[in-house]
């Protein structure tokens, strides 16, 4: 069976267990739970902590995971990101006091830095050339500053608004921006014996992914109208076009981006296309 580690807990955790479900795999139906076994998909799935589940992919007990990438990088182990998932998203920035440092990286020369991310915090510093010392604290570091641990923190920002309840601004380029990927051991591609099952894994997810980003639009137009019609909607390759019974008309069928239906739809009106419809796309395989 193939091993998948999925997050027990936290931002990750949600997000990933309603992937897999619409990926067609079984999940647990209570939390306490820390293993179940997908008999029809051949699936063993372990819930572990976000932070943990690196290591273990690194270690080649599980054959593949689903974490940060933030978490990934900070953890150092042998695993690489192999496809993003779109959710958790979030950006690794300094911060500081107004006035403490300005925007440029060479401020921190000579600074502490406290952070739950010192395996990212102090890479990224090395990587710049920045002499700064790194204090790993657990949890929330915004009160570090306030009680003298360190000048400068660095964490997850989202919003910002824990960072100004603290008195605290954003300073510099961000450090990294982060989402949730599925990694895999490095160099693990080559094992022929898991490899058919982690790329069926992948096109499920993949699947999922463009189900989320497109819609089935399906429309009615002229045929003299039609050249103008499929420069609205391409689709993936090209769009199905049948004739109706309609003779000098036609339907036409294709997957156009979510976020853009409103607009295509409107524009296809304009162009004297009737009967337009969009509908969800639940699964697809490309």
């Amino acid at each position: 069976m193939l091993r998948i580690a999925v997050p027990n807990k936290g931002s990750l955790s949600g997000p990933a267990a309603e992937m897999l479900h619409e990926a067609g795999y079984q999940q647990r139906r209570e939390s306490k739970e820390l293993r179940i076994v997908d008999p029809e998909n051949e699936v063993e799935f372990f819930y572990l902590r976000p932070r943990d589940i690196a290591i273990y992919v690194s270690s080649g007990q599980l054959d593949i995971g689903i974490t940060g990438r933030d978490l990934l990088i900070d953890s150092g182990a042998n695993a690489e990101e192999i496809l993003p998932l779109g959710f958790a998203r979030s950006t690794f920035r300094f911060a500081t006091k107004p006035g403490i440092v300005g925007d440029d990286l060479a401020d921190l020369n000579g600074k502490t830095v406290a952070t739950s991310y010192e395996g990212i915090v102090a890479k990224h510093l090395a990587d710049n050339g920045i002499d700064a010392s790194v204090v790993h604290l657990d949890g929330a570091v915004e009160t570090a500053i306030q009680l003298g641990v360190a000048q400068v923190i660095a964490d997850v920002v989202e919003t910002g608004t824990s960072l100004r309840n603290a008195g605290l601004e954003v300073v510099g380029d961000p450090i990294m921006k982060s989402e949730a990927v599925v990694i895999r051991r490095t160099g693990a591609d080559g094992e022929e014996a898991a490899e058919s099952k982690v790329q069926q894994f992948l096109r499920r997810l993949q699947g999922v992914l463009v189900a989320r980003t497109y819609v089935m639009m399906d429309y009615d137009c002229r045929v003299e109208q039609l050249e103008k019609a499929v420069a609205l909607t391409p689709g993936l390759e090209s769009p199905t076009v049948s004739p109706l019974h309609n003779e000098g008309w036609v339907a036409v069928r294709a997957m156009v981006p979510a976020k853009e239906a409103q607009r295509i739809m409107d524009d296809l009106y304009d162009i004297g296309a009737r009967a337009i419809l969009t509908t969800a796309i639940h699964a697809c395989r490309l």
